[in-house]
């Protein structure tokens, strides 16, 4: 009987033993395979910079979680307070949305909320296909217009649920005028944050924000805040310059190293002379593959007819040609207002002053970005 027992111990643990060989490195593993960190990406512009199309870029892979400009929340909530007070409540809500989570939406919206109270919500194909929205696929490409129409009455939950399902969780914002106050993103170990610093040439920004002068009205005033003076939209286009110019020296001179390889410049002027060679250059920087569904849809959007005449408008364009229109319409006198406010952003990035009308009209595109 004993003996018995002792047969029967002995059997128990060989199994234990079988069972602890081959089934804890089976655990080991699974661990060590588990889902990536997502990658982060901020695309740091400013208004009438090309900023919407190129959030488009990212909007459209079917890899990526895409909010544009969810910090608009915040300043009309505050719009009382400056740019630089604001800065740290957006950059609050920006680390949270990275973090998918969107409890942060609580302080600045109605407890009725939803998903279509976001901010230019219908440009998120995330938020236009499943689990946002289940009359679209999530390889689709998905017009804003479409999605509009379709997607509008979903919860707001859903907007934390099918983040939580991409790889890459993409914001477009134009409310940073300091790259300084990201530096705490860029050392937070919860996230993995790329920055891609949009730049446009200021006179073309100038001239599209004249066409658009109501609807940036609120938001020009935060801008300048107390640096009013008699010189109006030129008092705007001088803040946005200068902060240019910081942020760009802040990330190319005597970076410290966890900026390293998580910074690109680009200009949009580069995007619209070629771009499939910019967006698979963006897509590298960020880990993303430039399928060839997305190949065909940024060579249509960027060779189209229309003239992108309204605010947020990011349908099938000229944009090479729409991205110079300011050559022909701006008259010499306010260019050469915009190059004296701007003229360090222009040296530093690349952008040819032009001298006089005669040059205006006379000069070639190539001529233009001679000094590039």
């Amino acid at each position: 009987m004993v003996k018995s027992r002792r047969v029967q111990v002995l059997l128990i643990l060989v199994v234990l033993s079988f069972l602890l060989i081959h089934f804890l490195p089976c655990s080991n593993n699974a661990h060590m395979e588990e889902k990536p960190s997502p990658v982060h990406i901020l695309i740091l512009s400013s208004w009438r910079s090309g900023s919407s199309f190129t959030g488009q870029i990212f909007s459209q892979h079917p890899s990526v979680f895409y909010l544009m400009e969810p910090a608009w929340h915040v300043w009309v909530k505050m719009y009382q307070n400056s740019a630089k007070v604001l800065h740290m409540a957006v950059r609050d809500l920006v680390r949270s949305v990275f973090l998918c989570d969107m409890s942060v939406f609580d302080a600045y919206m109605s407890s009725q909320k939803k998903k279509s109270d976001l901010f230019q919500w219908e440009t998120s194909r995330a938020l236009c296909s499943p689990p946002a929205c289940d009359s679209f696929s999530r390889s689709d490409i998905i017009t804003a217009g479409n999605c509009k129409t379709i997607c509008g009455k979903y919860p707001f939950s859903k907007v934390e649920e099918a983040c939580k399902t991409y790889s890459h969780v993409a914001i477009k914002e134009v409310r940073f005028f300091d790259l300084k106050v990201l530096y705490p993103l860029l050392t937070d170990p919860s996230l993995n944050l790329k920055i891609i610093h949009l730049v446009r040439d200021p006179r073309a920004v100038f001239r599209s924000r004249e066409n658009t002068m109501a609807e940036l009205e609120r938001d020009s005033n935060i801008v300048v805040g107390a640096q009013k003076t008699k010189m109006g939209p030129y008092d705007t286009m001088q803040v946005i310059c200068k902060s240019h110019v910081e942020i760009y020296k802040a990330a190319s001179q005597a970076i410290p190293s966890f900026l390293k390889d998580r910074y690109l410049l680009v200009r949009y002027e580069d995007i619209v002379k070629d771009p499939l060679a910019r967006a698979a250059q963006m897509y590298r920087f960020t880990e993303l593959n430039f399928t060839p569904e997305l190949q065909k849809w940024v060579h249509n959007i960027t060779h189209g007819k229309g003239h992108g005449a309204q605010a947020f408008d990011i349908g099938s364009r000229d944009a090479l040609t729409v991205s110079q229109a300011w050559r022909k319409t701006l008259p010499f006198q306010k260019i050469e207002k915009v190059q004296n406010v701007c003229k360090d952003a222009m040296d530093l990035l690349g952008y040819r002053l032009l001298q006089s009308e005669e040059e205006q009209k006379n000069m070639s595109l190539d001529l233009l970005f001679a000094q590039n």
